[in-house]
């Protein structure tokens, strides 16, 4: 008879951690789409629940902003770990970068939609930073050791180039062209041939 409670008690542990999967993915999906449909609603619809549900895993715009944005990352830091083993370091960044541009459209329109007041959360914002950047070092670092990629713009300017690049004006197709442009910024990373044999220089 003891059992029962327990066993009761784990399922809508199961269900509520799937649930809250389910509303992150939606989030993601909504707020990168942008636009006036952007909204809460929107995401509890995406996600199959109801907008209760939505309130009880994320009871402020600050606590789902902060946990979009977090998985948003993870996301970004584990493709970095994976593309590491890229045959062509240049196309590796290439792929990190047009990935990173999904982040940077669900950051957007989850600002727009929900002007979250996330006052005091500089620790996670300075955190999230570091890893971001750690994760474009390790890549253009493997980039540089083979000769494929310039040695003399360090991670930090790639990193503020990329932003400047993605913050664009927001108007339909941005990411297309954010997309383009961030073609020709790494395609001006990637050495030239003649610069690998030792030619230029």
């Amino acid at each position: 008879m003891g059992a029962e409670p327990q066993k009761s008690s784990r399922k809508p542990r199961a269900d509520s951690i799937r649930n809250r999967e389910k509303l992150l993915a939606a989030a993601s999906d909504v707020f990168s789409a942008g636009g006036p449909g952007a909204s809460l609603e929107a995401v509890a619809r995406e996600a199959g629940v109801g907008i209760g549900t939505l309130y009880r895993h994320f009871p402020t715009r600050e606590s789902l902003f902060l946990a979009v944005y977090e998985r948003e990352v993870d996301e970004m830091v584990d493709l970095a770990t994976r593309l590491a083993g890229e045959a062509d370091p240049v196309e590796a960044l290439r792929r990190w970068m047009h990935a990173s541009v999904h982040m940077v459209a669900t950051k957007r329109g989850m600002l727009a939609a929900l002007t979250p007041t996330v006052e005091g959360a500089d620790a996670f914002f300075a955190e999230v930073s570091k890893r971001l950047l750690k994760a474009v070092s390790d890549l253009m670092d493997r980039g540089i050791e083979t000769g494929r990629l310039r040695g003399d713009v360090p991670p930090e300017e790639v990193m503020r180039a990329f932003l400047a690049i993605c913050y664009t004006r927001e108007q339909p197709g941005w990411q297309e062209t954010v997309i383009r442009l961030l073609d020709v910024f790494i395609d001006g990373l990637a050495t030239s041939p003649a610069q690998r044999d030792g030619g230029a220089g």
